[in-house]
């Protein structure tokens, strides 16, 4: 494959929406969209077949078919592209190997000199690549509260390449002003990208890509999975010449996501809306109950949110991940090796329920001095609620909560 990357070597354009060929053409329900996927099998197999090769035999020595070598791109890989296009609103998706392969190939956009401005409470993984090219490979990396407008704008310069935005963020669940950051940024150094990490909410609550950003990426470890059966990332995007510098990157490294993790996204993504529901309207319990017993809760769903107005001007849900203070590392520890049914594990969007302390495990390479410069409580807890029965996951939180000390009375046990 040469390394000029022709339009037509990228990804198709998104799968159609209509089920019937010929019909017309309509935009469903995003429930109906994740469920309906239209393949070319010659079979008219109701499941999308798996490409297991690595390799396809040419009609000629000259003339190349459609694929050559899965690196650059296979059948299955094809199928879960055009179908993520569709249901995040982009004209290209790259699918890739997990994702932090994502964040990495969209960071090889940058050159020495460049200017990256990302907020101050981001997932420890991409704090750590951000750290690595600081210290590796010339770039400047402004860390700042990314909910305030103003913090934004200080840094804005004509050497401004990129601006890195999660909302809600991972794990304090602060919430920015996705439209207006992106606009600022076009007005002030129009040729900078803005890239979203969309992860905690999935493109069935948010398409930061209608707001005017460049880049969405996510983890589809997450919630397009929705397994944790496999890694995998995904990158979307509207710009064609964006996504052949894209894909160029992710042939010459070979980091394209292999047929049989393909297949097993396809699969996952199909059930995205009712796992998301159930999750989501978990969690809502899940911090109504925790913010009812005294605790301080960071939840979009919660009217105490400082961000909510925002947050729903932006989304159609709020997730289904939370975090809370407990005010000792101690007491939170024990609420986390008590619980039962919550999994103690790092990531979230998985079918079941798990408990972290992000000081101590996803956000453990932060070193302690800018945790505590980012204001990153060292006593939270972190809550990623699965599609389990909320109350079972309450009253296991409960058992948790006064086998730790952190619930006094029999009375505030049965609150």
């Amino acid at each position: 494959m040469s390394s000029s990357v022709p339009s037509s070597l990228l990804p198709p354009s998104p799968a159609p929406s209509t089920p019937r060929p010929g019909g017309p053409q309509r935009r469903y329900k995003l429930e109906t969209e994740v469920v309906y996927t239209e393949s070319p099998d010659q079979y008219r197999s109701s499941s999308v077949p798996i490409y297991q090769t690595a390799t396809f035999k040419q009609a000629s020595g000259s003339e190349m078919g459609e694929y050559d070598y899965t690196r650059s791109g296979n059948p299955t890989r094809t199928q879960l592209e055009r179908h993520l296009a569709k249901i995040m609103n982009a004209s290209r998706v790259l699918a890739v190997a997990s994702g932090m392969s994502a964040m990495d190939v969209i960071a090889r956009l940058l050159r020495p000199g460049d200017e990256v401005i990302a907020g101050d409470d981001l997932y420890g993984g991409t704090n750590r690549l951000l750290k690595y090219l600081s210290t590796n490979g010339g770039i400047i990396v402004h860390h700042v509260d990314t909910t305030s407008i103003s913090a934004v704008t200080e840094k804005l310069n004509d050497k401004t390449a990129m601006v890195l935005l999660e909302s809600p963020t991972n794990p304090l669940i602060k919430i920015c002003d996705i439209p207006t950051i992106t606009r600022l940024v076009k007005d002030t150094v129009p040729n900078a990208i803005v890239a979203v990490d969309n992860t905690m909410l999935s493109p069935i609550a948010q398409n930061p890509l209608d707001f005017g950003v460049d880049i969405v990426y996510e983890s589809a470890t997450k919630f397009l999975s929705g397994h944790h059966d496999l890694m995998a990332g995904v990158i979307a995007v509207n710009d064609e010449k964006l996504a052949e510098k894209l894909f160029f990157t992710v042939n010459a490294t070979g980091c394209g996501l292999a047929p049989f993790d393909c297949w097993l996204l396809l699969r996952g993504v199909k059930t995205l809306a009712i796992r998301y529901e159930k999750a989501q309207n978990n969690a809502q319990i899940v911090a109504e109950y925790l913010e009812g017993a005294g605790f301080k809760v960071r939840y979009p769903g919660l009217e105490s949110h400082p961000q909510y107005d925002l947050h729903w001007s932006m989304a159609r849900g709020a997730g289904a991940v939370l975090s809370f203070e407990t005010g000792s590392v101690d007491v939170s520890e024990r609420i986390v090796e008590s619980a039962r049914l919550w999994g103690i594990s790092v990531s979230f969007g998985c079918v079941n329920s798990l408990i972290s302390m992000p000081c101590k495990m996803s956000h453990a390479s932060i070193d302690p001095k800018v945790r505590a410069e980012r204001a990153l409580p060292e006593d939270l807890i972190r809550l990623c609620v699965g599609i389990e029965n909320a109350s079972d996951l309450v009253e296991d939180l409960k058992h948790a909560l006064f086998q730790a000390g952190a619930l006094k009375t029999d009375s505030e046990l049965s609150c």
